[in-house]
């Protein structure tokens, strides 16, 4: 059931009571999660915190608690499954589901008494009419019980009842095909509705607590979603208006002077800038080289991609040595008007879309970080590859680097995030100059061996997802085939070398006008089960699967004729 006032239906119901969180492993679920722990450390509300990367760890984890909690509340995740179904839940147990994942599972949309979603209705959710989908059972149970009357002789009753039969028979079998097919139109594409860190900003501002931290951590969670592409730049461009609306009311008094914060604030300010990766906190030139933009229409990987890239710095009259030094190291003259300079060069080189809008956050006058590189640097926190720790030691260091206490997590982060973003374009640059991608019809297919340099960061859904996402743009802008530009990509990693599994995500193709929908979900499904592949759905997003490498050819078979 969708709540409509955030407020009484699910703060005051909870502020009173012990609550256990599931957050999921992305970093608008960690923004959100941040979001709710200040509204309930404020109201010294009870809560017990517990990160949950899959539907696996969902399950045994509610196992372990649901005996000392009665309310649960779920962050980016539970949203596209029947919830009741996978968890088996006591009738009394409430969930509430802040999830961004879409299309919402029926059952949970008309659960009236256990599932409360709180999720935005103004996002287009075209979900089917209850009489559509549930109506027709209890309509075909009365039809079944009512017989025909006993005042006719018994042969005749026999035929009657018989050609009675026949037809509700066709009758309840054309409603379910209808049922069916309702369904699947509902259920075929999988996408993503407003960030959840947004939503949970929104209750704070009803309520009056929000605070300047809570906006940052709001602006993080929808650039989470734009940096990974879960949303188009439509629905990007008409999120950041309303963020800049809370940004203009909350930081609005660094422009008077009178009422100047003090040095130490932290101030958050709306940007027009580069859409370049990390470049205050690394050079130029690396930033350029390995930012998916400027690489795939570069086409870097090539002699003659570096060539223009040199060119492209001689148009803007950068000499290489302030290039190639820390952007902090570069001379104020050019730092200056250096976003200007830029977007003027790469206008010239078919590069329109160098700017983007966008925030920055102030810490006094050192630390200034755009909301990407705090997404690139949680991200890399989070999948970090490290096997000393475990995964929840990640998610716990990852939402601490959110803190403005914890600067130095966040630096190591943006640390990470550098060597992550180089491993990408170079994986990428052999993936394309060995033809690793390759077209198997209806879509492009590419595998990374075991043993490739850095395989094992992209063993990770968000990491290989991201990987995938920037092959397929590099891949695009390389060939020359006009039908390649327009295939979604399937992409394989190995995930563990003693088990014989891998990672196999689905992305749909390269196009201007892309809804960002992705189709794979379903089709993976189908996949496995017509071909018996042992493969674990186990990821929030439906498009990421492990699969063991030896059916990984019956399953690409399958996928081949089911998309032909």
């Amino acid at each position: 059931m969708f709540v409509s006032d955030f407020r009484k239906e699910f703060y005051e119901l909870v502020q009173n009571q012990r609550v256990l969180l599931f957050v999921a492993s992305d970093v608008d679920a960690l923004c959100s999660c941040k979001i709710l722990q200040t509204l309930f450390q404020c109201d010294h509300v009870q809560y017990t915190l517990v990160p949950v990367s899959g539907w696996q760890e969902l399950e045994s984890a509610f196992l372990e608690h649901k005996e000392q909690f009665r309310y649960f509340v779920l962050i980016n995740c539970g949203a596209n499954v029947d919830l009741l179904d996978i968890l088996q839940p006591d009738e009394d147990t409430i969930f509430f589901i802040c999830d961004t994942h879409r299309p919402v599972n029926v059952v949970n949309v008309y659960n009236d008494t256990q599932i409360k979603l709180l999720i935005k209705q103004d996002d287009d959710l075209e979900v089917p009419a209850y009489d559509d989908i549930f109506r027709d059972e209890a309509e075909d149970e009365e039809l079944s019980g009512n017989d025909s009357d006993g005042s006719e002789p018994s042969e005749k009753r026999t035929r009657l009842e018989e050609v009675c039969l026949e037809k509700k028979e066709r009758m309840r079998e054309r409603k379910e095909g209808r049922r069916r097919d309702i369904l699947f139109d509902y259920e075929q594409y999988e996408y993503h509705g407003t960030s959840s860190a947004m939503v949970m900003f929104d209750l704070a501002w009803m309520m009056s607590k929000d605070l300047n931290d809570m906006l940052w951590w709001a602006i993080v969670g929808l650039t989470d979603q734009w940096v990974q592409d879960k949303i188009t730049q439509m629905k990007y461009v008409t999120d950041v208006g309303i963020l800049q609306r809370h940004v203009s009311r909350h930081n609005h008094r660094n422009e008077d002077e009178e009422n100047t914060l003090s040095v130490d604030c932290t101030r958050i300010s709306f940007e027009y800038d580069l859409c370049l990766a990390l470049y205050q906190h690394w050079s130029l030139h690396d930033s350029l080289c390995n930012t998916s933009y400027t690489a795939a229409r570069f086409k870097l990987w090539s002699v003659h991609g570096q060539k223009r890239l040199q060119e492209f710095l001689a148009d803007m009259g950068l000499p290489l040595k302030q290039v190639k030094q820390k952007f902090q190291s570069m001379d104020i003259s050019l730092k200056e008007n250096l976003r200007e300079m830029i977007e003027e060069s790469a206008n010239k080189f078919g590069m329109k879309d160098m700017r983007v809008q966008t925030f920055s956050i102030h810490f006094g006058f050192k630390h200034k970080f755009l909301a990407s590189d705090v997404v690139f640097a949680t991200m890399s926190l989070m999948e970090n590859p490290e096997k000393d720790s475990s995964e929840t030691d990640h998610f716990i260091q990852a939402l601490d680097s959110l803190s403005r206490s914890n600067l130095d997590k966040l630096y190591l982060g943006l640390e990470l995030a550098k060597k992550q973003l180089q491993a990408t374009q170079q994986t990428i640059a052999s993936c394309l100059c060995t033809n690793l991608v390759i077209s198997q019809g209806p879509f492009l297919y590419c595998s990374l061996m075991e043993g490739t340099p850095d395989v094992m960061l992209f063993s990770k859904p968000a990491s290989l997802s991201l990987l995938s996402r920037n092959l397929l743009k590099s891949f695009v802008y390389s060939t020359k085939n006009r039908r390649s530009k327009l295939l979604p990509l399937v992409m394989a990693a190995p995930l563990s070398v003693e088990q014989g599994t891998v990672t196999m995500v689905g992305i749909p193709p390269e196009t201007d006008g892309s809804d960002r929908k992705n189709f794979f979900g379903r089709a993976f499904e189908k996949a496995a089960e017509s071909t018996s592949s042992r493969t674990l759905h186990n990821h929030f997003d439906l498009s990421v699967i492990e699969l063991k490498a030896e059916d990984r050819s019956k399953f690409l078979d399958a996928l081949v004729s089911l998309l032909s």
